[in-house]
């Protein structure tokens, strides 16, 4: 007769998985509409950014006859002891006005 040993079978070994960590993300009320002023004084004036923002749109459409649609960006350089605002729009108009 054969010799028939029966081995016992180790159970497999059993894999853990880690969950994994749990990111929290904390909501800001009103993140999204968060209102903000700047105004610049000097020399006992207050100089405010809607103002000077205003004031470069009233010259791009009256001296350049230019539409407000072509704007893709506008950088204002604000130079007080000269007492002037230089603008750069789209990386290539360059002009000024006085504050």
């Amino acid at each position: 007769m054969p010799n028939t040993k029966k081995t016992a079978k180790k159970p497999a070994a059993k894999t853990v998985k880690k969950a994994a960590p749990k990111k929290t993300t904390r909501k800001i009320a009103n993140a999204g509409s968060v209102k903000s002023n700047v105004v610049l004084q000097y020399q006992d004036k207050d100089i405010h950014y809607e103002d000077l923002v205003k004031k470069f749109k009233e010259i791009w459409t009256g001296t350049y006859k230019k539409k407000i649609i072509e704007i893709e960006n506008v950088d204002l350089y604000i130079k007080p002891e000269e007492n002037k605002v230089y603008f750069v729009v789209n990386n290539d108009t360059h002009g000024d006005f006085d504050l």
